[in-house]
């Protein structure tokens, strides 16, 4: 929450007057804990309840405003284990601040998958994730299988769609449907699709239905390969990057991006690593049972 908000709880609920000043204060020094430990204090994270399960890993990136008065991207990456029934009993969170170039968050990132992979080198590890190359540069060595998000898939077919029936209130909609149907349950789909649209004579098309056709060309181009939504739904893997999105909404945007706020690099990241501490079930009380085993040493 915001320091506002916690001196209000704080009084309305506990019957405790306690000043901003002493909250920001412990927030960053709580904070500043975190961010000095996170490479040199690793934590659990809680096994599969049965068989050995898939892990699905996630990540994405989402703006907010710097005091430079420039939106940056703040990064997000989700590590789930997923049940047979699509479910995921747990997901580990890890959120890294604005930076020029993304070498950090990766590293955090490499930092949670490797010791998993390590304690459970039999699982099916996933990456799962929008468009961005150096995600799937990242993605790629780390997982046995990539799947592209399965909707934003589907959001260029949807400008296919009015592209390929311009004038049509009805057959754009039944044409979508039917694509989307089709790169859902039938395996080599998305190859078919391409085909497809190379066929559309775009020559007759205005300015922005071209453009739209040969963005979604090039899309499909670039990432049929990861478009194996058969194959995914067949082992019970998950094609949409869903809770990796989620993530960035509740880790970044419903505190960072408010209406008027601008951050520093430094206050960015300490509220990130303690958002992402509470977030992830059993980290909160880890890293408390770590500070009371090992003590820290920012007081001075």
């Amino acid at each position: 929450m915001s320091g506002p908000r916690v001196v209000n709880d704080l009084s309305e609920n506990q019957g405790r007057q306690v000043p901003r000043s002493f909250v920001q204060t412990l927030a960053e020094t709580v904070g500043s804990i975190a961010l000095a430990q996170e490479e040199s204090w690793h934590d659990q994270t809680p096994p599969p309840s049965g068989p050995i399960a898939p892990v699905s890993i996630g990540v994405d990136g989402t703006c907010m405003l710097m005091c430079e008065d420039h939106s940056r991207e703040a990064m997000v990456g989700t590590l789930s284990w997923v049940e047979a029934q699509g479910e995921r009993p747990h997901t580990t969170y890890i959120g890294a601040s604005p930076e020029y170039g993304r070498e950090s968050f990766f590293k955090r990132m490499t930092g949670e998958i490797e010791p998993i992979q390590k304690l459970f080198p039999a699982a099916h590890y996933q990456g799962l994730a929008e468009g961005a190359p150096e995600t799937w540069d990242f993605l790629t060595p780390l997982t046995d299988t990539q799947v592209l998000d399965f909707y934003q898939a589907c959001q260029y077919l949807k400008g296919v769609a009015k592209s390929r029936y311009p004038r049509s209130p009805s057959q754009p909609e039944a044409w979508l449907d039917q694509q989307c149907h089709a790169l859902k349950h039938d395996t080599g789909a998305a190859h078919k699709i391409l085909a497809e649209m190379l066929e559309i004579d775009d020559s007759k098309l205005g300015k922005t239905n071209r453009e739209t056709l040969q963005a979604a060309i090039t899309y499909f181009r670039n990432h049929a390969h990861q478009m194996n939504y058969a194959e995914a739904i067949a082992q019970h893997l998950p094609m949409g990057s869903g809770v990796t999105e989620a993530g960035g909404k509740i880790m970044v945007k419903a505190r960072l991006g408010g209406a008027g706020m601008k951050w520093k690099e430094v206050g960015a990241a300490v509220v990130l690593s303690l958002r992402t501490l509470s977030y992830t079930k059993g980290r909160w009380p880890q890293f408390w049972a770590k500070i009371n085993q090992y003590g820290f040493s920012l007081a001075s």
